[in-house]
């Protein structure tokens, strides 16, 4: 099972001037051959299929656990997209509430299922708008050959994330390839340790591949210094301890240890994107909905202001508040 937090992996900018045909860009880190999507539900597979797990645990640890991470991956690239596609459309029609047009704007810019069934949101294509593919998924069942073709997906996934990087400058894209480009070079060097074990073919040397100077992009710098580049994260409480015995020895570009985190991340509060009332999201007077989930609230012995934690445009956060409920599940 996976466990979800409401957080996000790393802070992203608030909302700032929206960027339509960037998004339709970054469409294709989410949705495309070597998207988020496709290293998630690649992992996941492999990792659902895989058979003798205790004979080779800590290679199915590893799998299993670099598939949580690519949850998170695929949430954040999601939540760029949408921090992209804010402010697009206006908040107001002509009359208030319709139907005037207020999508004509959009019309040959971007994406236009962005508008037309997305909800002014992210959906699971690529960058022409064409469905992700299960096809994409490869899960032979034979270790050595999954594990060899996640080497080179990350691969292509870097290539693809510096292409991104290099076409959409939006604060918002940037501030997702910095990360991902240093976090896909985690997962190669977690591969190509895992198939030198198994084999004694030493992928390491490939690395980096493509050959991208994470050192020299500003945006990566801030992962690289915290050391992000070295550490792979342990998704679980009390499971996947073996992922320790692959992931381990000197990274191959900077000779610096690897390193296992027994704990997920902290992560950051994502920012409350705007209702966007032109495309009914949530519906086209919002704050009819705002007035009835207050409404649930008090009717449920709840507090009257929303739990949770968001992001606010300034880099604090708000603060969650604890409900009824909360507390009588924590005495129990």
């Amino acid at each position: 099972m996976i466990r979800r937090i409401e957080r996000i992996q790393i802070e992203l900018p608030p909302p700032s001037d929206p960027d339509p045909a960037g998004a339709a860009a970054v469409q294709e880190l989410l949705g495309g051959k070597f998207g988020e999507l496709s290293t998630f539900m690649n992992y996941t597979f492999q990792s659902f299929n895989f058979r003798d797990k205790q004979g080779a645990r800590p290679f199915y640890d590893l799998v299993a656990n670099i598939a949580a991470e690519e949850f998170g991956h695929v949430e954040l690239v999601a939540k760029t997209i949408n921090t992209m596609l804010s402010g697009a459309t206006p908040t107001t029609t002509p009359n208030g509430r319709g139907p005037g047009s207020p999508l004509e704007p959009m019309l040959g810019i971007g994406n236009p299922h962005h508008f037309l069934v997305g909800g002014q949101g992210a959906l699971p294509q690529n960058s022409q708008g064409r469905p992700w593919n299960g096809d994409y998924v490869f899960s032979s069942g034979d270790l050595v050959e999954d594990l060899t073709h996640n080497f080179f997906l990350e691969t292509g996934a870097r290539n693809g994330k510096l292409k991104v990087y290099e076409m959409v400058e939006h604060p918002a894209a940037r501030a997702l390839t910095g990360f991902l480009l240093v976090r896909g070079g985690v997962h190669q060097v977690a591969y190509a340790r895992a198939i030198e074990n198994l084999t004694g073919a030493n992928l390491m040397k490939m690395f980096p591949a493509p050959r991208i100077p994470t050192e020299k992009i500003p945006e990566c710098k801030p992962h690289i210094k915290r050391g992000e580049h070295l550490r792979l994260y342990r998704f679980s409480p009390s499971d996947y301890l073996e992922l320790a015995a692959v992931f381990n020895g000197p990274h191959p570009e900077t000779g610096e240890e690897l390193e296992v985190i027994d704990e997920a991340p902290e992560g950051a509060p994502a920012h409350d994107l705007p209702a966007q009332p032109a495309v009914f999201a949530p519906d086209y007077a919002p704050e009819e909905i705002a007035a009835i989930a207050e409404r649930l609230r008090k009717q449920a012995g709840m507090s009257k202001a929303p739990t949770g934690e968001t992001a606010t445009s300034d880099g604090s956060k708000s603060k969650p508040r604890t409900t009824r409920r909360a507390r009588t599940t924590a005495k129990k």
